[in-house]
């Protein structure tokens, strides 16, 4: 057991290169799967940011099996997951929903809502393929644009939605365990 626990990680990460990750459009019995990695990527993404009774209330919260089940059974919202194989182990995901943003003008447009991957699958073009699978399926329904909001001091997931083609239309607050943080709200349109 000591062994493994002392296994370089140099080794570790070249063995994450030979893991296939692949997004699937999510159905009716993958809420489960989606809650857990929601809450393992905010823990991730926002510990050391947000205080842990914030992180846990909030996960308590907004991360729930049955918020889940109501996403994927409303034909208005759209979630995919991210799967290693072999194993098929959730590492990721995205949501993409009718929005709810303090912008002048949201009529024709669609949310990415969330969008996460665990740290150590990132930079393999995961995103990417997300942010593309999100597009086609806005363009699918005719969106007009798609917006997001995300943390205003996350510099390098501004940077990727930037990279992406979005821009900063606004801004907003966000109430986590009864603090506030600013986000930017982004935008891409679609119509073009």
């Amino acid at each position: 057991m000591r062994g493994d626990l002392a296994w370089p990680r140099h080794a570790y990460r070249q063995r994450i290169t030979d893991i296939d990750i692949q997004p699937r459009r999510c159905e009716p019995g993958d809420e489960a799967a989606l809650a857990l990695v929601g809450k393992a990527t905010f823990l991730e993404t926002f510990a050391g940011v947000l205080g842990g009774n914030e992180i846990v209330g909030h996960c308590a919260t907004a991360h729930t099996i049955e918020l889940y089940r109501t996403w994927l059974a409303d034909p208005f919202h759209a979630a995919w997951l991210v799967e290693a194989s072999p194993g098929e182990a959730p590492v990721g995901y995205m949501v993409i929903a009718p929005p709810q943003l303090p912008l002048p003008d949201t009529s024709g447009d669609l949310e990415l809502k969330r969008i996460y991957v665990l740290s150590r699958f990132q930079g393999g073009g995961i995103g990417k393929r997300l942010i593309a699978a999100a597009v086609a399926h806005c363009a699918s329904v005719r969106a007009r644009r798609l917006l997001l909001g995300v943390y205003a001091d996350n510099h390098s997931a501004i940077g990727f939605y930037e990279r992406a083609g979005f821009r900063k239309l606004g801004s907003r607050r966000f109430n986590v365990g009864g603090k506030d943080y600013d986000d930017d709200i982004m935008g891409m349109p679609l119509d073009a």
